[in-house]
């Protein structure tokens, strides 16, 4: 089988409108700074890993890196971005693997065990890498038509990552779970995933110069 796709979902690194709860302690540009720093190690990493084409689907103007094609976000809820990323960079035999730009620690054997998953005669239809706030880090479809469940699942809750599966299964799929990942949204997810960082993680340095240890929890 041909090997997937990989899609990055992302957001241009613009002040005001990316890692906004990270605004206290940081402030918009600071934010802005962590997440340019995310979304490089991200690319970096993808462009690494063995993918039969890369695809930067983005919301607003931010360079892909050379080889990488680049799409634009359609729809106004995050369940419709996903399933139009799927849809708009679909290859007719080729399944495609959607990550975001919010787990930075992300390494290549990520996407190796996605893609030999995927690419495994009698192997699952769908791998789902869960992410430890409740929603999911990845989602790798055999064939990417399957996407269009996304539509109707309630995103950025604690019950997204359960929802979607149990929204694959009822389509017949057979998912096989990932190792959970935890995104950054906080400044103290900020700091956690830091430290999970490969030497010389772009995001690792931003947190470590823009991102205010968050203050001790009175008692």
């Amino acid at each position: 089988m041909t090997a997937p796709q990989v899609l990055v979902l992302a957001k241009a690194p613009t002040p005001g409108r990316v890692k906004t709860r990270l605004c206290p302690p940081c402030t918009p540009e600071q934010a802005a700074r962590v997440a340019a720093a995310a979304l490089a190690d991200t690319l970096d990493t993808v462009t690494t890993a063995t993918a039969g084409s890369r695809v930067l689907v983005l919301d607003g103007d931010h360079p892909a890196p050379p080889g990488w094609a680049t799409l634009p976000q359609r729809g106004e809820a995050l369940g419709d971005r996903l399933a139009n990323a799927f849809a708009d960079a679909r290859t007719p035999g080729t399944p495609a693997v959607l990550i975001g730009m919010d787990t930075p620690q992300l390494r290549v054997g990520h996407l190796d065990t996605a893609r030999e998953l995927l690419a495994t005669a009698g192997g699952p239809d769908a791998v789902l890498g869960p992410a430890a706030d409740g929603g999911w880090w990845t989602l790798g479809l055999r064939d990417p038509g399957h996407a269009t469940v996304l539509r109707t699942i309630a995103t950025s809750t604690a019950t997204t990552g359960r929802r979607t599966l149990t929204a694959l299964r009822r389509r017949g799929l057979r998912v096989r779970l990932l190792p959970c990942l935890s995104d950054v949204d906080t400044a103290a997810d900020a700091h956690a995933v830091a430290t999970l960082c490969p030497p010389g993680s772009r995001f690792a340095r931003a947190v470590a110069a823009e991102v205010p240890h968050p203050a001790p929890v009175a008692r």
